[in-house]
C-alpha cells in the first residue's frame, strides 16, 4: 500500500485488493478519530478528509492492513421488474434462459462495497460467477433511471438517467438518490442488498 498527499485536508491510500480497502474503511469509521470529516472507499483507493485531525494517526490506521470479517450493514430489498433490454442478450451468452438469469441474480445478497460515478450509484458486490461479463462494447448514450444492471463482477441500479455501458436486466421503481431526504443515497458502503422479482 501507499498513502500519498490529497491536498490540505485528507490523504489518499492505495491498495492491492478491494478486502483491504473495505476493512481499513470500516476500521476509520469506527475509532471515529477526532477530525476526520469523511471515509471514501473505493476500488483500490480509501479517501479521508479531515479537519484538524492528528494526520499520523489517520496515517497509522491506513498502515495497518489486517482484514477481518465486517459486521453485516442494514438490507435493502429492491424490487425489480426483470423486463431488462439486455436480459435476453444475456441469458444467451451465459447459456441461461432469461428465468434462470433472473432467478440467479436475485438469489444472492449483495453487499454495497462503494460509490461512485454518480450520486447515489452503488457498487454492488455479490453477483454469481455465472453472470459475470465485460461491459458492452458500445455503451448507451441514455440508461434510464431505475435500470438494473451488471458488468464485470458488480451488479447496480442506475440511481437517474445517464449514459451507461452495463447490461440492463431491469427496473426498479426506488429512489436511489433523492436530495429531499434526510440522507439522500439510499445505499452506502457496507449496506447489504436483495433484489426481489415482481
Amino acid at each position: 500500500m501507499r498513502i500519498l498527499p490529497y491536498g490540505p485536508g485528507a490523504v489518499l491510500a492505495e491498495y492491492d485488493d478491494l478486502d483491504t480497502v473495505l476493512a481499513v474503511a470500516h476500521r476509520l469509521r469506527s475509532l471515529a478519530l477526532p477530525g476526520v470529516t469523511d471515509v471514501v472507499p473505493a476500488l483500490r483507493t480509501v479517501l479521508v478528509v479531515f479537519d484538524g485531525a492528528d494526520r499520523s494517526a489517520v496515517e497509522a490506521v491506513l498502515a495497518d492492513t489486517r482484514t477481518e470479517p465486517l459486521p453485516p450493514g442494514p438490507l435493502v430489498t429492491v424490487p425489480v421488474h426483470y423486463d431488462g433490454v439486455d436480459l435476453v442478450e444475456v441469458a444467451e451468452r451465459t447459456g441461461r434462459t432469461a428465468a434462470e438469469v433472473v432467478a440467479l441474480h436475485s438469489s444472492v445478497e449483495y453487499r454495497v462495497a462503494f460509490c461512485g460515478f454518480m450520486p447515489g450509484f452503488a457498487y454492488l458486490l455479490g453477483l454469481p460467477v455465472d453472470l459475470h461479463l465485460p461491459r458492452r462494447s458500445t455503451p448507451r448514450t441514455r440508461v434510464p433511471a431505475g435500470s438494473v444492471a451488471v458488468a464485470a463482477d458488480f451488479s447496480a441500479v442506475y440511481p437517474s438517467a445517464s449514459p451507461g455501458g452495463w447490461h440492463l436486466l431491469g427496473r426498479t421503481d426506488l429512489e436511489l438518490w433523492d436530495e429531499q431526504r434526510p440522507v439522500p443515497a439510499l445505499l452506502a458502503p457496507g449496506m447489504r442488498v436483495r433484489f426481489e422479482p415482481r
